[in-house]
């Protein structure tokens, strides 16, 4: 059930020697990537059959996406055909895979598999389920991102004043918690996961659970103990962004699902989706959502055109620019890039994919069970995956090695 942190287990993953020992054109690098995916996706879940024909181009799309062949979009075709045809043929439980480049969709291939939806008692009922471009899937923690999106809308009209408000100043009806302390932390160190409280996600005592539970989750998330200076280390913490959304919803008078409504999905044409709500009817900002892939997608999108979407200007440029950079190190390893850590910007994570020779810069939304919203902005390439392998310390690195090989099939 929990919303477990999808990259704890880079500090401990290591490349498999084929990708050491490869270091000739770029095909070879594609043929690693695509030993390695190949290996993780025969640990994970059992065969299932494919829905339709991996590396055809998607069918024509309403919804503002227009596809593309892979080839007229600068692809190696064979090469992308090969990474589809690895995850549709394989055994790791992956449910849709989607690449657009230059605002069109490239590919897109769905599956079925086991799922653990966060509207069937908060991801305890396990269930077999199809999936296809109309399904709505969990993301997750992707949820996190979305809540930057509307913290960057609110702090753009002056709703939200600036990231160094201290937080408790948000929250006057708790001021009997405060010490020096807790009055230390900001906003920017809820937003960067960096403000120092004794908090614990996917072990026990497992402080991100309990937010589920909690008829009065702001009082639980700051009365923990604060252990650590804010802003000087990286600790995933699901309750920051409770707070932080509950402070949008304070500033704006409206719920967070009616926030993201307006200011988000109804200017994009987003109509299918659901945000989940605690037993108390408050959205599970950390956690909640559920969308199509598609319409991920679009937020994908709307990142890499700096906020716009169809020329209007959603979220402002430059708290797109300020989300997406890293202000802090994770202190997580990369699968694909072994000499650098994961960084951590505003509720996205960062770090670099190579390609022919270079280091791309990639921004992420990650959620749990290999869910991930990935944007490379020197491609105009972004890529969604949709998976079930929740909790599963395999899924983490397979899915980046996944985009590794995505982007080393692009010629141009």
């Amino acid at each position: 059930m929990t919303n477990q942190p999808d990259s704890f287990d880079f500090a401990h993953v290591q490349a498999p020697p084929i990708l050491g020992g490869l270091c000739g054109s770029w095909r070879h690098r594609v043929c690693a990537s695509m030993f390695a995916i190949g290996s993780a996706l025969t640990a994970c879940a059992q065969p299932v059959p494919p829905t339709r024909e991996p590396c055809a181009t998607p069918p024509a799309l309403t919804e503002s996406w227009a596809a593309q062949s892979a080839s007229s979009a600068g692809f190696d075709a064979d090469a992308l055909c090969a990474v589809l045809t690895s995850v549709q043929s394989g055994q790791a439980n992956i449910h849709g895979v989607l690449v657009a480049r230059n605002g069109k969709l490239v590919a897109e291939l769905y599956r079925p598999g086991p799922d653990h939806p966060i509207n069937h008692l908060f991801g305890l009922w396990g269930q077999e389920t199809t999936f296809d471009a109309g399904t709505v899937h969990d993301v997750r923690s992707i949820s996190k991102s979305v809540v930057s999106l509307l913290f960057g809308v609110a702090k753009g009209k002056g709703a939200i004043d600036t990231v160094n408000t201290p937080v408790l100043d948000l929250f006057p009806e708790l001021n009997d918690l405060r010490t020096p302390e807790l009055a230390a932390i900001q906003l920017q160190h809820l937003l960067s996961m960096s403000s120092g409280w004794d908090w614990s996600e996917g072990s026990p005592p497992d402080n991100e659970t309990r937010l589920f539970w909690k008829s009065e989750p702001d009082r639980y998330v700051l009365e923990r103990k604060v252990v650590t200076a804010p802003g000087q280390r990286f600790n995933y913490n699901s309750g920051g962004t409770s707070l932080i959304a509950q402070a949008l919803v304070r500033a704006e008078g409206k719920p967070l699902p009616e926030l993201a409504r307006q200011q988000l999905f109804e200017p994009m044409g987003i109509k299918e989706w659901e945000w989940v709500a605690n037993l108390h009817d408050r959205a599970l900002a950390f956690t909640g959502l559920r969308m199509r892939p598609r319409d991920l997608l679009k937020l994908g999108q709307l990142v890499l055109d700096k906020g716009q979407w169809q020329g209007r200007q959603l979220v402002p440029a430059d708290w797109i620019e300020e989300s997406t950079r890293a202000h802090i190190s994770t202190g997580f390893k990369s699968p694909i890039m072994p000499d650098e850590e994961i960084g951590y910007g505003y509720q996205w994570w960062t770090g670099h994919v190579p390609w022919h020779g270079q280091r791309l810069v990639w921004s992420a939304a990650f959620g749990n069970g290999g869910q991930r919203l990935y944007v490379v902005p020197d491609l105009n390439l972004t890529m969604v995956v949709m998976a079930g392998g929740y909790n599963s310390a395999s899924i983490d690195p397979l899915v980046l090695r996944l985009l590794a090989s995505v982007v080393a099939s692009v010629q141009r």
